[in-house]
């Protein structure tokens, strides 16, 4: 106790509302109930606004708190990000205004995102996780807002002019797996959710399984949101130990609902020992093979195909710079969780973007003829350098917006995700041959 007296509020009497007060309170009340109906949609807590040309607004979304995948980590590596970045200077010194949206995994709710992000002119759309391209990249298009740094959730990010992907998506992460898997694996089974988005899978695997003549893997479809694969644990075990040289493997690719197929797999796998495992980044990280048990987790040995560098590498350092400076008691950010990654790595490229443009007015115009016109994007190393010029775009087939198709080939020893390969892997030719 410092011996101090307390404060005391003062309440003023409260007055007597005339007509005209009385209109003017219904006028505000109603503008406040307006701005609540923006379902999932908020500003970052504790971010200073600027005014006028002084201020960049932009959108980030992602599911949240849905029963299949959540993305939580996302718009809060956002929310990190404004807050470094306004804290240093802001962007040229513009204060970088970033809005958040649940898009819920649903397609309505997806596209109520992309007209939110209209109606509170943001100049971009950054950083984000919607398997429903469809039904958000034609609002942007409407509006030229680009689509910079999407999860690669849905084809539609890699076939519209606005959208600027950072990484090779689904399509890199499951062609590559195919031809990682096509070495030790002569028997392959496909775990997948019975969605449109997984319909998309298996022709991908196949592809990269094809590469290496290897045979078409065994498509084994299940609910996305399941809370148990006993069932089908049983028989991808059974289908994939049925090659006469024992070397079956088992691929699982479910987002969210990754580890509670591997917890049904595991507890039967005693009985298909030769069996192995594989996934993609995405859906497994290293904090989920912490949590799981490390070196006894159900991932061990599995085989992994990632977009970027190994959790632990250097590379990584300056995210996790910014997350222990502005959010290092926020348990939604992970650092090793490829969402936030992704997030990070999108941030970047629209910092380098405003800077290009100087004290150019900062519209949704003008980054997107900064980046049509070729601007090169350096991350880091996270990722080779990123440029969307039209003379930039992809040799691979149907993903001609898809400008980085290298993918890292990993594994899970002693508990910890290493790389394979020193060197990244370009899966552009085998893109290219995909149905």
């Amino acid at each position: 106790m410092t011996g101090r007296r307390p404060t005391t509020i003062e309440h003023a009497p409260t007055p007597t509302l005339t007509p005209t007060l009385k209109r003017t309170v219904r006028t505000v009340a109603a503008l406040a109930a307006g701005a609540a109906l923006l379902t999932g949609c908020g500003v970052i807590p504790g971010t200073t606004a600027g005014s006028g040309d002084q201020q960049i607004t932009v959108m980030t979304w992602a599911p949240e708190d849905t029963e299949a995948t959540n993305m939580a980590g996302m718009p809060a590596m956002a929310q990190a990000y404004a807050r470094w970045v306004n804290a240093h200077g802001g962007i040229g010194g513009r204060t970088l205004r970033v809005l958040t949206c649940n898009d819920r995994n649903d397609s309505v709710t997806a596209a109520r995102c992309a007209r939110s992000a209209v109606e509170q002119h943001a100049v971009a759309v950054v950083g984000s996780y919607s398997q429903h391209g469809r039904a958000f990249l034609s609002t942007l298009g409407a509006a030229g807002i680009p689509y910079i740094g999407g999860y690669g959730a849905s084809d539609s990010e890699f076939t519209s002019p606005l959208s600027y992907p950072v990484n090779g998506g689904q399509a890199a992460l499951l062609a590559g797996n195919g031809e990682q898997l096509a070495k030790p694996c002569a028997r392959t089974v496909l775990v997948r959710p019975d969605t449109i988005a997984g319909d998309e899978l298996s022709p991908l695997l196949n592809t990269g399984l094809a590469r290496n003549r290897r045979p078409a893997a065994t498509d084994l479809r299940v609910a996305e949101d399941s809370t148990d694969y006993s069932g089908q644990a049983r028989r991808a075990l059974t289908t994939a130990s049925a090659d006469p040289a024992g070397d079956g493997c088992v691929v699982a690719v479910l987002g969210d609902r990754t580890d509670t197929f591997f917890d049904s797999f595991r507890r039967m796998r005693t009985d298909y020992p030769a069996v192995r495992t594989a996934t993609v980044l995405g859906s497994v990280d290293q904090s989920e093979i912490n949590r799981t048990g490390g070196a006894k987790s159900p991932y061990e040995g599995a085989y992994v195909t990632g977009w970027y560098p190994a959790a632990d590498d250097a590379r990584w350092e300056p995210m996790r710079k910014v997350i222990k400076e502005q959010a290092f008691g926020d348990n939604r950010i992970d650092p090793t969780d490829t969402g936030v990654q992704t997030t990070w790595i999108a941030y970047t490229v629209l910092k380098q973007v405003v800077e290009s443009l100087g004290g150019s007015e900062v519209s949704a115009r003008s980054v997107r003829i900064a980046l049509d016109k070729g601007l090169r994007v350096t991350t880091g190393g996270l990722t080779p350098s990123l440029r969307w010029g039209y003379d930039h775009m992809s040799a691979a087939g149907e993903f001609p917006r898809l400008v980085n198709a290298r993918v890292t080939f990993q594994k899970v020893e002693q508990g910890r995700l290493v790389a394979t390969r020193k060197r990244m892997v370009d899966v552009t030719d085998t893109l290219a041959k995909a149905p």
